[in-house]
């Protein structure tokens, strides 16, 4: 598999599924903008505090590139399928989803404690022109499941397996899907920023071992108390190398 390019964004992304990408990558001239909510928005009124922000930079909307989304519950397959097929809706306004390929990167979770009443916006991010920038980059949120067709409980590692050892072996998968799309947009945990991690789950038995001797923690680890979000998945992760990062 190789990047593809999505010029009307500036950026390019990791083919995945119609849902999201598995990562973008600013193109050369361009550099990645993060901007993270004070508080959760819900998913119209959030599109909508999107959309003025990014034109208000003078950026056309395919400059959206990557998103986090906070969800009530963890959804069951069909109702996860059902949620993001609503949510392309306003991508493919957009320009940005042309129904097969969608190129903006994606980490939806879903917090334990205090969740928002409805699907909402925690953070977003998008491309803006920026000369001599650094290389920026987002990789999408991934669990300890195969993309693939067919239910997640048939690609799912360990699958109701929590202990201590189930639980390694999920992080071990995760973390070596963060390093595959890392490396097929030209980087490692080296060229990263942040890394947030997704679980209720203690981290505690494989965090020195598995995750900071890897180097993915090289700047600190973001522990989220949140599930992803299919029923069934226990750990998820994403990363970013991001110079620029706002909070309004």
């Amino acid at each position: 598999m190789t990047a593809s390019r999505f010029a009307a964004g500036g950026y390019r992304y990791i083919p995945a599924v119609f849902q999201y990408s598995g990562g973008v990558a600013a193109e050369a001239g361009f550099a990645i903008v993060r901007v993270r909510f004070r508080e959760p928005v819900p998913l119209a009124l959030g599109f909508e505090r999107i959309e003025r922000i990014i034109t208000d930079a003078g950026r056309p909307l395919t400059s959206f590139c990557a998103c986090e989304l906070r969800s009530p519950a963890p959804f069951s397959d069909t109702g996860f399928r059902g949620f993001n097929e609503s949510y392309v809706v306003t991508l493919a306004k957009w320009g940005i989803f042309d129904g097969k390929s969608n190129p903006v990167a994606r980490s939806n979770v879903c917090p334990e404690i205090d969740p928002p009443a409805e699907p909402s916006f925690h953070a977003f991010s998008f491309t803006v022109e920026a000369k001599d920038a650094s290389p920026s980059f987002v990789i999408a949120g991934s669990g300890e499941a195969q993309e693939g067709p067919g239910n997640y409980s048939e690609r799912t590692v360990r699958p109701g397996d929590t202990s201590a050892d189930g639980l390694r072996e999920k992080a071990r998968f995760v973390l070596g899907e963060m390093e595959r799309r890392l490396g097929l947009l030209g980087f490692s945990w080296a060229d990263t920023t942040a890394s947030q991690v997704y679980t209720v789950f203690d981290l505690h038995p494989f965090l020195g071992d598995e995750i900071v001797r890897r180097g993915a923690a090289r700047g600190g680890l973001t522990w989220h108390y949140c599930r992803p979000p299919v029923r069934g998945l226990d750990y998820e992760m994403d990363c970013c190398g991001i110079a620029t990062e706002r909070v309004v």
